[in-house]
């Protein structure tokens, strides 16, 4: 298949200088590793620029090198056209670089104030540094529009003001240039319209801004160039209003991507799951899970969708038995599942119930076994594999590598080891071990995270011809592209609480939004 290319993108795009900041053939390894490969990227004053790529294509290296997290091995940086070294952070801050990241860096006990004057207190006296903070972050967040409680601690403020008060932060300490790491990843989509309106006033009075995004919608809505990085090389650089989706994907990925999903429409079967009333308190006292109920049938796709940490993690984990509930139960056909009655992971393997976990790393394979070993994870008593007590490795190997030919995992090969694939194929793999032995029910948690969009469309499939062929499938998924794409019926959750339900082809970001929110859902709208 031919590979998309763009032949003029190594060369730094003609726009008139100065620029804010210059990238000149920037090059880095990491042993063996080729991070960035003579990168060379020039971001206009005033200007909103998306880098967009898959994972490890060398975007969030060449940040940090920006940043300075990493000092690049060759290359020049440029701030305002004059050569600069950054070697530290605290480098970048001074060059007029600031950095919002992806995991936000507050003090949750410190207070909105406390937090921007860490490391910035203006002297020793904190008393009058904190009188002069006050008065300075008072009129950034009005000239912004970053409205904040200054006195209010970081740990009580929603995700949203989070991520303010990280703006906050790099506005006080005087930075023209903001590199912002998928800024709208823990974001609903009202706050992530909040961050763009935020963002264009940054803009409108001079401020430089990076964006790294694997969102193709949101770098169409909110940025003014495009640079699209594969295997740690710039292939290309767009004006945004020139360039389109469809394009974006195939050169990040270097062929042809469907970005639609074809789905007939749902047929539901049977119950396979009946849940009521299930609560979890956890060892603190902490009420993580309170009264869900809902009800999964064959051949449907129920999304749960919701801003992360709002309960969806111990849902799963209490569905696929890693954690007993502590009130309520799960109805799988004829077996009840209480707080007296708790089961365990092997115990619903046996009964239909497949689960590809969230956090593969941990619960998904053993980084240190090959892939043939991780391939047989908890199906070790299959007899197909040697039984209980005597496996066969080259039984195991077989059946990995019919996986991998029937999950195209790159490369197909069942001895290497399971840390040195691509999180697409590591996903892949884990999918094909679940989904081969045809369960009745298959619990997914987030499907595609960190995953390359070439292997999203892939993944995306498979999970489409499993309902079809009757398996009840529950997706649980931060991302709401991924949630309308394939869910018939969605539900919401915020504070360990279903709050809303909708039909996946009424449903909408706005819709979904409201709900995430905490917030009724007018009937009309839903209807």
């Amino acid at each position: 298949m031919p590979q998309v290319t763009d032949a003029t993108a190594t060369a730094v795009p003609d726009r008139a200088p100065p620029f804010a900041i210059e990238l000149i053939g920037i090059d880095k390894s990491f042993g063996a590793v080729h991070a960035n490969r003579d990168v060379s990227i020039a971001i206009a004053k005033g200007a909103v620029h998306g880098i967009i790529g898959e994972n490890g294509a060398g975007k969030s290296t060449l940040m940090s090198i920006l940043y300075g997290f990493y000092e690049a091995d060759r290359g020049e940086i440029r701030v305002n056209g004059k050569p600069v070294t950054i070697r530290s952070s605290s480098a970048a801050i001074a060059a007029g670089i600031g950095m919002v990241h992806q995991h936000f860096m507050l003090v949750d006990t410190f207070t909105v104030l406390e937090n921007v004057m860490l490391g910035a207190e203006g002297g020793a006296l904190l008393k009058e540094g904190a009188v002069k903070a006050r008065a300075e972050l008072q009129r950034l967040a009005s000239e912004f529009g970053l409205g904040l409680d200054l006195d209010a601690r970081i740990g009580d403020l929603p995700v949203g003001d989070q991520q303010r008060v990280e703006i906050l932060k790099a506005l006080f300490r005087h930075c023209e240039v903001l590199i912002l790491d998928e800024p709208t990843g823990v974001l609903t989509p009202q706050e992530t319209e909040q961050l763009f309106r935020i963002l264009r006033a940054l803009k409108e009075r001079g401020v430089t801004i990076l964006l790294i995004t694997h969102k193709l919608k949101e770098v169409l809505a909110i940025t003014d160039h495009v640079t699209v990085m594969r295997r740690g090389q710039v292939v290309a650089d767009r004006r945004t209003a020139e360039t389109n989706a469809t394009e974006l994907a195939e050169l990040m990925v270097g062929r042809k991507v469907r970005l639609d999903l074809d789905k007939a429409v749902a047929s539901p079967g049977d119950p396979e799951m009946t849940v009521e009333d299930l609560g979890l308190v956890d060892s603190r006292g902490v009420t993580r899970l309170a009264e869900i109920s809902f009800t999964l049938r064959g051949g449907e796709i129920v999304g749960i969708a919701g801003v992360s940490g709002n309960g969806q993690s111990e849902l799963l984990e209490v569905l696929s038995g890693i954690q007993a509930p502590t009130s309520g139960r799960i109805k799988l056909r004829d077996t009840e599942i209480n707080a007296a009655q708790p089961s365990d992971p092997a115990t619903l393997r046996k009964l239909g119930v497949a689960h590809v976990p969230e956090d593969r790393h941990r619960l998904g394979l053993v980084t240190g076994f090959a892939a043939w070993e991780s391939a047989a994870l908890g199906y070790q008593d299959d007899p197909e594999l040697g039984g209980r007590f005597l496996l066969s490795p080259k039984a195991m190997q077989a059946r990995c590598g019919d996986l991998m030919q029937g999950f195209d995992v790159r490369p197909p090969n069942p001895m290497l080891g399971s840390s040195k694939f691509s999180g697409g194929n590591q996903q892949k793999l884990i999918l094909a071990r679940e989904m081969v032995h045809g369960p009745r029910i298959l619990i997914v948690g987030q499907p595609t995270r960190g995953v390359d969009i070439g292997a999203i469309e892939f993944i995306h499939r498979e999970i489409v011809a499993m309902r079809d062929k009757g398996c009840a499938i529950l997706l649980v998924s931060v991302e709401l592209d991924e949630i309308l794409a394939l869910a018939d019926r969605i539900l919401v959750m915020n504070q360990g609480r279903i709050v809303g339900e909708i039909a996946g082809d009424k449903a909408d970001e706005q819709k979904l939004g409201v709900m995430m929110a905490g917030c009724a859902l007018d009937e009309r709208a839903a209807s």
